[in-house]
């Protein structure tokens, strides 16, 4: 495999997934609380609030698993862009479309295969 991603593009592309990490990271830390586990207190919160806090906690679980996921991503993006790898399909080995890259610089498939 021949490298197929300009030196140019290959360093926007690591400073558009480094500053998408960063914030992800930061997101992450902001959010900490709303994971924690709800406590069990009927004298100081309703039933309701509870199950309203339950709630929330998970879709603060849910976010933080979508942020995981997407953090696993970018960095084997970063790892691939300092290899021959970078820019072409796991699937079917064919490169990915520029405009692709230039949209998310993470996706491991061209248009045909991620179909």
């Amino acid at each position: 495999m021949q490298e197929n991603v300009p030196t140019s593009d290959r360093d926007s592309y690591r400073a558009r997934l480094m500053a998408e990490r960063a914030e992800l990271l930061a997101a992450s830390e902001e959010t900490a609380g709303a994971r924690r586990p709800v406590e069990l207190d009927q004298q100081s919160v309703g039933r309701l609030s509870r199950m309203d806090a339950m709630q929330n906690q998970a879709m603060a679980k849910g976010a933080e698993a979508r942020r995981a996921a997407r953090l696993r991503l970018i960095e084997s993006a970063l790892a691939r862009l300092g290899t021959e790898d970078f820019g072409f399909c796991d699937d079917c080995g064919e490169e990915i479309e520029a405009r692709r890259l230039d949209l998310d610089p993470a996706l491991l498939r061209c248009l045909s295969c991620a179909r």
